[in-house]
C-alpha cells in the first residue's frame, strides 16, 4: 500500500511540475504543495460540488474533466468543460460564499486535487510562495473563464440581433 501512495505522490509531482501553478516552483516546492492536497476519484456524472455549498476547497483538475454546471429548474446547462491543469471552485472558495453553479465530472475516472479551506490557511503561514502561485493561478482561471462566457455571450448576442445592433 505504502508503494501505491509513493507511486502516486511521484506521478503527482511530475503532472503538477509541468502546470502552470508550479512552473516557478523547484521539486522540493511541489512536494510541499502536494502535502498540502488531496486527491478525489470521481466517476462520469458524480457531483464534485453542489449549488448552495460553502465553498471550502477549490480543486485542481489531474485526470479527466469536470463541468460547470447551472440548472434552471427544468434543465440543465454546461457554461465550461475544464480539463487536466486546470482550478475550479476559485470564486467560493475566495468569497466564502454558496456555489452558483455545480461542478460534475464528466468523465470516468476523474482526479482533482482538493485543497481545502483549513490547508490553504496553513500554508499561507508556512509556505506563502506556495500560497500566491495559488492565487495567481486563480485569477488566471477566472479570466479564462470569463473570456470564455464573454465569446460566447458576443457570438449569441451577433445570431440574435445581427450585426450593428447594441443591446
Amino acid at each position: 500500500m505504502v508503494a501505491k501512495q509513493l507511486a502516486e505522490h511521484a506521478e503527482l509531482a511530475q503532472f503538477m511540475s509541468h502546470q502552470y501553478l508550479c512552473e516557478s516552483l523547484t521539486v522540493a516546492e511541489v512536494n510541499t504543495l502536494l502535502n498540502y492536497l488531496t486527491v478525489l476519484h470521481f466517476d462520469n456524472d458524480d457531483i464534485v460540488s453542489d449549488i448552495g455549498d460553502v465553498g471550502d476547497e477549490l480543486y485542481f483538475v489531474v485526470k479527466g474533466e469536470i463541468a460547470l454546471i447551472i440548472p434552471d429548474g427544468q434543465n440543465e446547462y454546461e457554461v465550461v468543460r475544464s480539463g487536466p491543469g486546470e482550478m475550479l471552485g476559485m470564486m467560493s472558495f475566495f468569497d466564502k460564499r454558496a456555489r452558483s453553479a455545480r461542478l460534475v465530472a464528466k468523465a470516468t475516472d476523474t482526479h482533482v486535487l482538493k485543497l481545502s479551506r483549513a490547508m490553504y490557511k496553513r500554508m499561507k503561514v508556512e509556505h506563502p510562495y506556495i500560497a500566491i502561485n495559488i492565487v495567481e493561478q486563480a485569477v488566471l482561471s477566472l479570466d479564462k473563464l470569463f473570456r470564455s462566457v464573454s465569446s460566447d455571450y458576443a457570438q449569441f448576442s451577433h445570431y440574435l440581433y445581427g450585426a450593428g445592433s447594441k443591446i
